[in-house]
């Protein structure tokens, strides 16, 4: 050991206390506005029914229509992979693990719809009805990881009817069991931080009503209008959005059709990557990083039905849009049909099947200490853990693979994806 250097300060420890104590105001509100990711699993997408069409066996019927789809346009692996341009040593992998997927777990995230896609007479009657089946399956198992409601907006036509609503679905889920864990809200064309508040003061009221916990009422906020992107004051609405959630808000979806024609995008070029959705996009990302608020893409309205041509036209579609989405670190977007599915799950599977090796043998570098052909540092080491468990948790990789890899446990990965503020520097349990 060498010789020991004499370290020697100039300034009084008052002047360090002075500096904190000058920032305490600032540390409270970095710890208020950005929490980080809250390190639960996010769906890889989120499926939408009428509520007048959801049934007990809709999830399933999705499936089956879904795996259905596949027997008729693509029985096998090497027939899937030439729609899709699977490579060799992906094809067998992705296709088998996306049917089992579709056998054991369709859909990951399910709203039933109140909005622009429903059509029925009876609203009260179906959000009833739709709280009593979502209940029914999260007591049998036949729930998706994630079920919810899509209510009506905010705006002054419909703001009774979408508060009724709320309150009728919520209501019946307290009937018929209570909250299940996986509720989602979504609230939907929301134009001013304001509207957000409102929403707020109604959950609010709902939970005094039933003495829930203060809080325990989440939502997402659709962004479907320029103005929640840019106010009249040239500032991010969004970004106010989240701060009027008052810590609400688990996610912005965006809408793809509103907002291209709020933008005056004429029905041909109205799609997820336009240049107006790319901007509106870029700024929902920019204004929820940190604040663990998640960010969802939209939809494609191109329907993989019909002949066997165009279902593999649609798809290719999806499954490029899909995987520009995910390259864009979008690892959500929305569903419109059975058909969508199968290319959902391959263009998710195939994404972290193939940078599944490279990211582990990266993160076990670094957790090691051990060195290689890339510097990373601890910021990248939580991007590459994250990475890893969302591939588990969607399916797309398995848990022995990964331990097998990276030696280490998903508690390790947990800690390298959420560090404590300020304290990037996590150690395995080996």
């Amino acid at each position: 050991m060498g010789q020991q250097e004499k370290v020697s300060t100039s300034l009084a420890g008052a002047v360090s206390e002075g500096i904190s104590a000058s920032l305490a105001a600032v540390d409270a509100e970095l710890d208020r506005r950005y929490p980080g990711d809250p390190g639960t699993r996010q769906p890889v997408h989120t499926v939408y029914v009428p509520g007048n069409a959801f049934e007990a066996g809709t999830i399933r019927s999705w499936g089956d229509q879904a795996l259905a789809a596949l027997d008729e346009h693509a029985p096998d692996a090497a027939s899937f992979a030439a729609v899709l341009g699977l490579s060799d040593d992906l094809a067998e992998d992705v296709y088998g693990r996306v049917r089992a997927k579709l056998e054991r777990e369709p859909i990951e995230d399910l709203r039933v719809d109140f909005e622009d896609g429903y059509a029925g007479q009876d609203e009260d009657q179906d959000a009833a009805r739709a709280a009593r089946l979502i209940s029914e399956a999260y007591e049998n198992g036949t729930a998706a990881p994630y079920m919810g409601i899509r209510m009506k907006c905010m705006e002054s036509a419909v703001r009774d009817r979408g508060i009724r609503t709320t309150d009728v679905f919520l209501t019946g889920l307290l009937e018929n069991g209570g909250l299940p864990d996986g509720l989602v809200l979504t609230l939907p064309k929301v134009t001013y931080p304001e509207q957000v508040s409102a929403f707020v003061r109604l959950l609010e009221a709902f939970e005094k009503a039933h003495g829930l916990d203060a809080g325990r009422l989440g939502f997402e906020i659709q962004i479907e209008t320029s103005q929640s992107i840019l106010a009249t004051d040239g500032t991010a609405a969004v970004a106010r959005m989240i701060g009027a959630a008052e810590g609400r808000a688990t996610g912005l979806h965006y809408g793809t059709f509103d907002y291209s024609a709020c933008l005056g995008v004429s029905a041909a070029y109205q799609a997820s990557d336009h240049p107006a959705a790319d901007h509106a996009k870029a700024i929902m990302q920019v204004a929820a990083a940190g604040t663990g608020v998640r960010v969802s893409d939209g939809s494609t309205n191109v329907l993989p039905v019909g002949s066997t041509e165009h279902v593999h036209e649609a798809w290719r579609l999806h499954y490029g849009l899909t995987r520009r989405a995910l390259a864009r670190a979008y690892y959500q977007g929305w569903d419109m049909h059975p058909g969508h599915i199968p290319t959902r799950y391959a263009a998710v599977f195939a994404f972290y099947r193939e940078g599944f090796e490279a990211a582990a043998k990266r993160l076990s570098a670094y957790a090691n200490h051990a060195g290689g052909d890339v510097m990373d540092e601890p910021a990248t080491a939580k991007a590459l853990s994250s990475y890893l468990l969302r591939g588990i948790d969607c399916g797309a990789l398995d848990t022995a693979e990964v331990d097998a890899l990276t030696g280490m446990t998903r508690a390790d990965l947990d800690r390298f994806a959420a560090p404590r503020r300020g304290d990037l520097t996590v150690t395995t349990d080996r």
